[in-house]
């Protein structure tokens, strides 16, 4: 069936020479495929670029997530690339692009951010041309601390604080298990996440899956057979929410002395602790 066209094709060109090349050329990439079944480039619109995670922290890894509008009424392949200035971040081909709105999620990258706010595009490879994909708009992750985000609701977004961490028994003996309690100040939108109480790089105790409501929450932790072994044990809580891991600001510092193992504050000035 491609040959016949061919043929006719060749023919109109001896038969009609008046006809413009780029006519006959558009002509034949649509009846043989060749033009990704008549999809353009200014048929493509972006409507959203996503980070996975998001907020990502320096040195993680890191995902883009496109959603691209097809207004023609043709499905094709397309090779996309998201790009900083002239450099590919991460691509995408023989992408299948159908009329109306299309999620094509990239593979993972090792890309690192630096520097303050970065700014992204999106090329299409269309008939072994490239263009940008909405020139004219930017789609920016802006910095906060040492992350950056693409989302409202990322970074500065989630303010979490430790309004107490009570233990049970206090004080402790050796070889007791402990049971912890935290109390929690969420100042930002609620999540979902993993609790974990901290000593120095040693996981003490862990409440799974979470949800963290705004406002002031208690969670009680499963018994842990945690056992007291440095001169000084200063306990930190972190929460662990769609891969990002959020340090937790405090209000004191909860430490624990060998005089006793306590973490009430008038126990440990009656041993002659000094506060810190």
């Amino acid at each position: 069936m491609k040959k016949w066209w061919m043929f006719l094709l060749v023919g109109c060109l001896f038969v009609f020479p008046a006809l413009a090349h780029a006519q006959l050329d558009e002509l034949a990439e649509r009846l043989l495929g060749g033009k990704e079944q008549g999809i353009r480039s200014e048929d493509l619109k972006i409507h959203q670029i996503e980070l996975s995670p998001d907020p990502v922290r320096e040195g993680q890894r890191l995902a883009f997530q496109v959603i691209i509008s097809n207004s023609s009424r043709f499905s094709g392949k397309v090779t996309i690339a998201i790009k900083d200035r002239d450099q590919i971040i991460s691509e995408v081909t023989n992408a299948v692009l159908r009329p109306g709105e299309n999620q094509v999620a990239f593979p993972e990258t090792g890309y690192r951010f630096s520097g303050s706010d970065h700014c992204f595009t999106v090329e299409a490879n269309i008939g072994r041309t490239r263009r940008l994909i909405d020139a004219e708009r930017q789609f920016c992750a802006k910095r906060s601390g040492s992350a950056w985000t693409m989302s409202d609701k990322g970074v500065g977004a989630v303010s979490l604080h430790v309004e107490g961490l009570d233990m049970y028994p206090d004080p402790v003996s050796p070889g007791q298990e402990i049971r912890f309690t935290v109390r929690l100040r969420n100042d930002g939108r609620p999540i979902r996440g993993h609790i974990q109480i901290q000593d120095r790089d040693q996981i003490v105790a862990k409440v799974e899956n979470a949800n963290i409501p705004n406002g002031l929450t208690e969670y009680q932790f499963p018994r842990t057979q945690y056992t007291f072994q440095r001169f000084d044990a200063c306990f930190t809580v972190l929460v662990n929410s769609e891969r990002t891991l959020y340090p937790i600001d405090a209000r004191n510092k909860y430490c624990a002395s060998p005089m006793g193992w306590t973490l009430k504050p008038a126990m440990r000035e009656h041993r002659g602790e000094r506060r810190r």
